[in-house]
């Protein structure tokens, strides 16, 4: 561990070894066996974080491909060969097999969306919806004022001005607002020395949304496409099977 961390009150309960992401670990114990239920002598691996393990489960694997998450706020990750860390804009990176998961959130996302709009409208509005034709609102879609990431400016105010008389014309700005920021975020960690993104693979409920996929994939510049799985639990059991592979590497050797 590094001396800053070692430093923390918190140091004593960090595990005594550090190891990477779905790496065996050891086996339960009879005393953990029993107080757990599971068997005995069972491989125990390294895990990770929920977001990571919903990256994983993905399927991305290629430096370059990438995951938004979609949820109250846009999460987006790239897979780097290069690491990219940088406290001004929250850009952080994670190792991940031989790559780096390089990472940053905005604060735009569905919260916005929710505010203005219930499920139900969304599903109603979206067959009215253009995409192939821009409504020309240069929305940044917030609740409140500040923005982390692309923009570092704690005082950025929203801009969701002019309200079109439509509500679907209204939407879709809102679509394309979002959208851009993804773009930047995608621009801005390439800037910072990420790799470029090539792909965009999409989770969380705004990844069903068709018309908003072909509104961001025009913005991103590179195929979006929904994930084939987005379940954290999903990429921990990749992460087990890892570890299971390894470790009957190891024995056969």
């Amino acid at each position: 561990y590094p001396d800053w961390l070692v430093k923390q009150d918190f140091y004593p309960l960090l595990p005594a070894r550090v190891l990477a992401p779905g790496a065996p670990a050891g086996t339960v114990t009879a005393a953990a066996a029993a107080r757990s239920g599971l068997p005995a002598g069972c491989l125990v691996c390294a895990g990770t974080t929920d977001s990571i393990a919903a990256f994983i489960a993905a399927g991305v694997s290629q430096p370059g491909q990438a995951v938004s998450s979609l949820g109250s706020t846009l999460a987006v990750k790239l897979l780097s060969t290069s690491r990219v860390d940088d406290a001004a804009f929250g850009v952080y990176s994670h190792r991940l097999g031989d790559a780096w998961l390089v990472g940053g959130a905005s604060n735009t996302g569905g919260a916005v969306l929710r505010h203005y709009f219930t499920d139900e409208q969304i599903r109603e509005l979206t067959p009215r919806l253009q995409p192939a034709s821009p409504t020309g609102l240069h929305y940044y879609p917030l609740l409140q004022p500040g923005e982390r990431f692309p923009i570092n400016d704690p005082q950025l105010q929203p801009c969701l001005e002019p309200r079109p008389a439509d509500d679907a014309v209204f939407l879709q700005g809102i679509f394309e607002g979002i959208a851009r920021i993804e773009a930047d975020a995608y621009s801005l960690l390439h800037r910072l020395g990420a790799s470029r993104v090539t792909e965009v693979h999409s989770a969380g409920g705004g990844a069903v949304n068709a018309a908003w996929t072909s509104i961001r994939q025009a913005a991103v510049g590179v195929p979006v496409i929904r994930a084939a799985n987005g379940e954290a639990s999903y990429g921990a059991a990749l992460l087990a099977r890892q570890g299971a592979k390894q470790a009957a590497s190891r024995q056969a050797a």
